[in-house]
């Protein structure tokens, strides 16, 4: 079989992922850990998880994954984003699938900074009349 393989960046947030992946045995390996030990909540596994259910290619291919910055919730979009690039580079007939499930769109949300006279990004301090 060709082992070829396919390489993707993924960001969200502050993180950022790089993701790699070929044709195996369903391995998913996150900085050396496997997903559940690295991301730790179900919500998240099932985040990440999300474009190979759709695809269909849930213990298919092998993913190796390195992700630094963020928090976990942020590398776990970065981990999906990456992870749907790939398999879009893998098969050309899983672009369209990935497209209309919103996967390879790229969540551009990030944290608002902090305004001067304010204790934080919109909160403010407490009016006293007199």
């Amino acid at each position: 079989m060709n082992e070829t393989v396919f390489a993707a960046t993924g960001r969200r947030k502050e993180a950022v992922a790089r993701a790699t992946i070929k044709v195996g045995g369903g391995k998913f390996l996150v900085n050396k850990k496997s997903l559940k030990d690295y991301v730790k909540r179900d919500t998240l596994v099932d985040l990440v998880n999300a474009p190979m259910i759709k695809t269909e290619t849930l213990g298919k291919i092998d993913v190796v994954c390195s992700t630094n910055g963020g928090g976990l919730s942020g590398q776990a979009g970065a981990i999906r984003l990456a992870l749907s690039r790939a398999l879009a580079k893998l098969d050309a007939d899983l672009h369209s699938i990935l497209r209309k499930g919103g996967f390879l769109t790229r969540d551009s949300r990030a944290v608002e900074r902090k305004k001067y006279g304010q204790p934080k990004a919109r909160k403010r301090f407490q009016y006293s009349k007199r």
